[in-house]
Formats: structure tokens, C-alpha cells, sequence
């Protein structure tokens, strides 16, 4: 299942304020923490890991895996080497992430280090560097694929190369992460902020539809926040949310009955096998309440995200629900009853034949 995470940058924020929101995602159940050494490299590193030390001291409180991003400078500085990473060890991290990597023998080499550590691989770039890396016989168990994040507005990674990217770790089964942005947060590892995470689709949109976006995609094993501090409404969100199926949030007109409301609510949808390019139908409910009456009552011509049930007047099909993946012309014998909110309507690429789902009221 999918685990989200945060993330938090000492020495760029006060200690106590990291500290507790460590402990408030703990509360609700984050489990990975993302950290940045390469941003503090300028600084006195004896400080730096002072600071380290205190925030890993409240993420083994809560049980958090933290996983730091670093460099070749990072590691001369702290005296590491790819034979050697018992400093990291010693620091409290659980892994480390490669921004800049080695010629894929150094990272083969470090993915059997005596401590367990996970060795984090660059995903954004698009390049056969992992296939590089298992060339030298890595232990793959080791290795974790994390994409970059993007500060600057419209620098973050295309949905095509994303996805290009993603496939070639998730294909060798190495677990893969992603970054998604609050829009509560502010502070970042770098001076410039405009929001920050992996896709540039995603910069403005709400927190949870990146998260059910990354899901849908089925490519992405860890969701992390890349922007520190979160809200504690946002946190409550992530951790109530469906992380194995996705639940569209819907809207319904005043036309939609009780029936209506309860087929949409609380039966069980699932796609057709033998799909059509213009709707997803979900076909149970015209079975289960077929003695039950489907008068004529809201028939507008149909827009793409809007939600169906067909009326008596289409016969065997009554009770069907559907969800309008085209702009069509309304016969007349079909009731729109409501609509996918206007920022998840893409996400109905993503439901594939047999694809199971389901719908979430939204709260007015």
C-alpha cells in the first residue's frame, strides 16, 4: 500500500517547529521523512548535524524511515566513502538519496553496506542509470527510486517523462517515491518557493487529487510532501484518504433522488470489461434495482466528468450508472444526476477495464 511522507529541512527552520511537525505526521500515520543535506553544505557541519540528530530523534519516536539527499561534496565532507557509510549510520538516517550519482559500480557497491541503508536513485532523468547500476549486480533490495522536486514555477517534470521515468524503476520491482506540494507550506530547501513537487501539473492543484493522481498511476509507492510545514487539515486528509482505490468527490444536482444518491454512495462500481470510448458504466445497480422506477428528470446534453443513470426509458439499461468521458448528446432517456469535481475530471483516464472506484459526496 501506499505511505506518505514529509519533509523538513534543519538549519533552514527553527529545530522546535520541525520536531513538533514530525510528531503531528506521526500522529497521523506518515511514515517516511525526506531531508536535505546538500542545501546545508555551505554551513558549519557540526551544527548541521546537531540539528539532524534532534529531528531523527523524533522520528524514531514515531517510527519514521528518514532518508536524506546528498552528494560526491557531501560525502567528502562527512568523510564517508562508497566502502564506508557507518557516519550516516551514525547520524541516525535510514538511507540516502543520490542527487548527483556515481558511475553506477560506486552505487552497487554501497547497496551491500553493512548497515542496512537503502542507497535512493534519482529518478527524473530519464537515463539507463539504473540499468547501469544492475549491470555491476546491485542489491536491489537496497535501492530506492525517488524523483526530483522543482521549486521554479513550470520547471517540474512533463506527465510523459514522469511516467517514462517511473516505469523503468517500477518494472525492476525497486520501490519508487514522488514529491507532492502543500499549499499551506512555505519553506523549502532552497531560497526560491513556488510551491514544490515532482509534476508541474500538479503545482496548483488541491493535495489530495496529486495524491490520488500518483496512485491512479500505479507507478509511485511512496507520497511525499516536499514543502514544509503542511497543515494539520492537510495531514488529516492524506491519512484518511482510500490509498488503494480511487474515490472521486462528486457533486449532485437538486434532480438527484435518494436512489439516485444511494446507488452513486454505496454500491460497488467497477468498469466494464468490454469498455467505450464514450462513457465508464458501472452496471450492477440496473440489476439490483431493476423493480424500482427511473422517471425522465434532468436529460441536458452531457458534459465530460458528469454522472448518469439512465430512465425507464431506456428499458434493460435503467439504473445503470455511467460517468460521461465525452461531451454527448443527451437522448433524452438518460438523467444526469451530478458531476466529478472539475479537478479530478482527468483522473478518468486512468479507469482502465475491470477498474474499481468510488464516490465521495462533497461537503457543501
Amino acid at each position: 500500500m501506499m505511505e506518505l511522507g514529509i519533509s523538513v529541512y534543519p538549519n533552514h527552520t527553527d529545530i522546535n517547529e520541525i520536531v513538533n511537525y514530525v510528531h503531528l505526521a506521526g500522529k497521523y500515520g506518515f511514515k517516511k521523512i525526506f531531508t536535505c543535506l546538500i542545501s546545508v553544505a555551505d554551513k558549519n557541519m557540526e551544527d548541521v548535524i546537531k540539528d539532524f540528530k534532534t529531528m531523527l530523534c523524533a522520528a524514531n519516536e514515531e517510527n519514521m524511515e528518514v532518508i536524506a539527499d546528498l552528494d560526491p561534496i557531501i560525502f567528502k565532507n562527512l568523510g564517508a566513502s562508497i566502502y564506508d557509510l557507518k557516519v550516516f549510520k551514525n547520524i541516525g538516517l535510514d538511507g540516502i538519496r543520490l542527487d548527483l550519482g556515481f558511475s553506477g559500480l560506486e552505487e552497487s557497491i554501497m547497496s551491500f553496506n553493512d548497515y542496512n541503508l537503502k542507497v535512493g536513485l534519482n529518478m527524473s532523468n530519464g537515463t539507463k542509470y539504473v540499468d547501469n547500476i544492475l549491470s555491476y549486480k546491485a542489491n536491489i533490495d537496497n535501492l530506492y527510486g525517488c524523483h526530483n522536486f522543482y521549486p521554479h514555477m513550470y520547471t517540474g517534470l512533463s506527465l510523459e517523462h514522469f511516467i517514462k521515468c517511473s516505469k523503468q524503476f517500477k518494472k525492476l520491482g525497486i520501490r519508487t517515491a514522488a514529491f507532492i506540494n502543500s499549499k499551506e507550506a512555505k519553506y523549502g530547501p532552497w531560497p526560491v518557493s513556488e510551491g514544490l513537487c515532482t509534476l508541474e501539473m500538479h503545482r496548483n492543484l488541491p493535495i489530495d487529487v496529486q495524491v490520488k493522481h500518483l496512485l491512479a498511476t500505479g507507478l509511485i509507492d511512496d507520497v511525499i510532501i516536499a514543502n514544509s510545514f503542511a497543515s494539520e487539515e492537510e495531514l488529516k486528509i492524506l491519512s484518511e484518504m482510500n490509498k488503494e482505490k480511487l474515490i472521486f468527490n462528486v457533486e449532485f444536482n437538486e434532480s438527484a433522488t435518494n436512489l439516485d444518491k444511494k446507488i452513486v454512495l454505496d454500491e460497488f462500481h467497477y468498469n466494464r470489461g468490454d469498455v467505450s470510448e464514450y462513457m465508464i458504466r458501472s452496471t450492477q445497480s440496473r440489476v439490483k434495482y431493476k423493480d424500482k422506477g427511473f422517471p425522465v428528470v434532468n436529460t441536458p446534453d452531457i458534459k465530460r466528468g458528469d454522472i448518469l443513470i439512465d430512465s425507464d426509458l431506456y428499458t434493460r439499461y435503467s439504473g445503470e450508472l455511467q460517468i460521461a468521458l465525452k461531451d454527448m448528446k443527451n437522448s433524452g432517456k438518460t438523467n444526469v444526476i451530478g458531476r466529478i469535481v472539475d479537478e479530478e475530471v482527468f483522473l478518468l483516464d486512468y479507469i482502465e477495464p475491470w477498474t474499481s472506484f468510488s464516490f465521495r459526496k462533497v461537503e457543501s
